[in-house]
């Protein structure tokens, strides 16, 4: 006999798995090194900053599962095609919720983060405004609205704006009330070693997604040319990075951040002898997370305690 109190239990911690916040994390982390050097850092909104970031996560998630549901895309992933980085929350599919809980998780968390919010920028300031609707706006139309970004190929640039620039530089204004031009430009390196963290996880899903109409850009471009793209995203990122580290003395600190390059390029290779064995692309799927949580690390690290 099911227990529907514990199912809930259940179904709210997949949605709310601290796991799903390392991406934020990461951007919040670097934003949070380069304020405590430049201004002292301020832990009471740094921690209010998060709790806004991680509810609307949870929120996106929790309406990502209705749409992913209704859609079918959910239901067509077969069990051996899951892997620990993706495959969804499967709380529909697994009966631990139903879409009206999902919903309301969904509308809660949206609503409480909103109030968050609202009280950065009226207390602290007022130009957090932008930063919070454009993070609240890709959250939504991710999945939901006519828009469903996730769905039209665009799913991949909203993840890069939204845990780049639009974490980082909005903790940092909170911080700061500035901006930073060093970390202007690691915001985007970071947004686009999250987008290719996301890429690699929907090779595993892509007979699912292409069968239930999810044209993300993996569906798109097929899994040959899909590979090669995310090799380039990796060596883009990296790039930039050294160009920023090489061409701007006031930037060599930050160069810890090429500790993320390692697991970087171990993805890299897997992906480009990627031939749809799934379970032997959980490596790299988990070097890629290791890569953008190590260049945030090594860069926020070198900026906050190197001279």
């Amino acid at each position: 006999m099911t227990d529907p109190a514990n199912n809930f239990r259940q179904g709210l911690w997949r949605l709310a798995d601290p796991k799903i916040s390392l991406a934020s994390f990461a951007g919040i982390f670097l934003a949070a090194c380069f304020a405590a050097r430049d201004v002292g850092l301020d832990t009471g909104w740094l921690l209010l900053t998060w709790m806004g970031v991680f509810l609307v996560e949870v929120a996106k998630n929790a309406s990502g599962e209705v749409v992913d549901f209704d859609s079918g895309t959910d239901l067509a992933i077969a069990e051996e095609e899951r892997s620990p980085f993706s495959g969804g929350k499967r709380v529909l599919v697994d009966g631990l919720l139903d879409r009206n809980q999902a919903w309301w998780i969904a509308g809660t968390c949206f609503l409480a983060a909103i109030m968050i919010g609202l009280a950065i920028v009226v207390l602290r300031d007022s130009r957090v405004l932008v930063f919070g609707l454009a993070g609240m706006s890709l959250a939504w139309f991710y999945h939901g609205g006519p828009v469903r970004l996730a769905y039209r190929g665009l799913g991949e640039l909203a993840v890069a704006i939204a845990y780049g620039p639009v974490i980082v530089l909005g903790t940092y204004l909170v911080q700061a009330g500035a901006f930073n031009a060093i970390l202007v430009q690691l915001s985007i390196i970071l947004g686009i070693l999250v987008a290719a963290f996301l890429w690699i996880n929907q090779f595993p899903d892509f007979r699912a997604d292409r069968e239930s109409g999810k044209r993300n850009l993996v569906v798109r471009l097929g899994p040959a040319r899909s590979a090669l793209a995310y090799v380039l995203l990796v060596v883009s990122a990296y790039l930039w990075l050294a160009l920023l580290v090489f061409g701007d003395p006031a930037a060599g600190m930050i160069w810890p951040a090429f500790a993320g390059l390692f697991p970087a390029l171990f993805s890299a290779g897997r992906m480009l002898s990627y031939g749809g064995r799934i379970q032997a692309l959980v490596p790299a799927q988990a070097a890629a997370l290791m890569s953008f949580l190590l260049t945030s690390a090594g860069a926020g690290l070198g900026y906050l305690l190197m001279t």
